[in-house]
């Protein structure tokens, strides 16, 4: 969601675009849009693979559902371009765009990849949609034969870039002359990572700052932990269920982070710089592992196999923070990998596939 909002701040500062969001049915993707000030419609979605068969058929009822629904929406709205980023709610859209609309030629389309590796639902948008943007030259090896597609690099939030490291240790009142890790588990929550944290937090706030964001499953948890922290501790540990803008002060902030390997990772870690561990989330399939290994490969990252962060969480982290040359070659690695005019690129995209002059105002 957020990449494409991105981009449409982007579009927007060029032209006035009538936009139209088109999401799943009862998620919260509805009211943040909404409060972005974005008309938006919902639709029905659901997947078909990987689900039993008893659900196979009511899942099959509820994509033909979402057809409908899409086709009806694009007679009305009229769209020149479709701009997708994934997700099953985004296949019935996909499809329904393929034919004319009444009394237009079809609309062209415009698929974001933001994994290296496209998941499911983006392999079958694949086959409908006219270009695809990509975050990295890797992922071309997925994409059908002949399939249009540019390197854009990932679209990173606005708000997290106004940070310098200086205003991130301000924000958060933390020590310059000490080492910052930040740890995060997304907005739910990565619980292996913050149980391996909470097991050997004593031992690392004798060295090391930590900005810890627990998400929001596992904060009564780490909640009740820390009354047993002592004064002195509590100076160097700053904890939060989930932090919004200030995740950029966050980033700006840390010398080395501890995450889980999303495809933000891919734009907001080089953005800033910020050199990794990545703990790759093992119950999906491995589009994680392979963000990962983009970036270990690079040099500006290093894996934690997510069953062997409990016995190395404390020696990598240790032996990252007190290696001040390495560091300093992760981070220079890492915002080499940086795409900072990504929004502008696909907003480009966009435009030449509306048939719009790309520097219009």
């Amino acid at each position: 969601m957020y990449p494409a909002l991105v981009v449409l701040h982007a579009l927007s500062a060029r032209i006035e675009p009538d936009v139209l969001w088109v999401g799943g049915e009862g998620g919260m993707e509805a009211d943040l849009v909404k409060r972005e000030g974005i008309p938006f419609e919902s639709i029905p979605a659901a997947g078909v693979h990987g689900v039993g068969v008893g659900a196979l058929p009511g899942n099959l009822r509820t994509l033909s559902r979402g057809y409908k629904a899409a086709r009806r929406i694009l007679n009305r709205f009229q769209p020149d371009v479709l701009f997708f980023t994934g997700g099953y709610v985004a296949v019935p859209a996909a499809m329904a765009a393929r034919q004319p609309l009444h009394g237009k030629k079809r609309p062209r389309s415009l698929v974001y990849i933001p994994d290296l590796e496209p998941g499911l639902a983006l392999k079958v948008i694949l086959r409908f949609v006219d270009s695809a943007a990509l975050t990295a030259e890797e992922t071309r090896q997925y994409l059908p034969a002949r399939k249009p597609a540019v390197v854009t690099g990932y679209p990173v939030r606005q708000e997290l870039q106004k940070w310098s490291r200086e205003e991130g240790i301000r924000v958060f009142d933390l020590c310059d002359s000490l080492p910052v890790l930040l740890v995060t588990g997304g907005s739910r929550g990565a619980r292996t990572i913050n149980r391996a944290l909470i097991s050997v937090l004593p031992e690392l706030l004798k060295e090391t700052q930590i900005i810890h964001i627990t998400g929001t499953l596992d904060w009564p948890e780490v909640e009740k932990f820390i009354p047993t922290l002592s004064s002195e501790q509590l100076l160097r540990y700053r904890v939060y269920p989930y932090l919004h803008e200030e995740m950029g002060a966050a980033m700006s902030a840390a010398d080395l982070v501890l995450s889980r390997a999303g495809a933000s990772i891919l734009g907001e870690y080089p953005h800033f710089g910020l050199p990794a561990i990545l703990v790759p989330y093992p119950h999906a399939w491995d589009y994680q592992y392979k963000n990962t290994r983009y970036l270990e490969g690079r040099g500006a990252a290093m894996m934690i196999r997510d069953d062997e962060l409990q016995t190395r969480i404390l020696p990598v982290v240790r032996s990252l923070l007190q290696d001040s040359q390495r560091l300093e070659e992760m981070r220079k690695v890492m915002h080499s990998v940086a795409r900072p005019d990504a929004p502008e690129a696909i907003a480009t995209l966009l435009l030449s596939l509306a048939g719009r002059p790309a520097q219009e105002s």
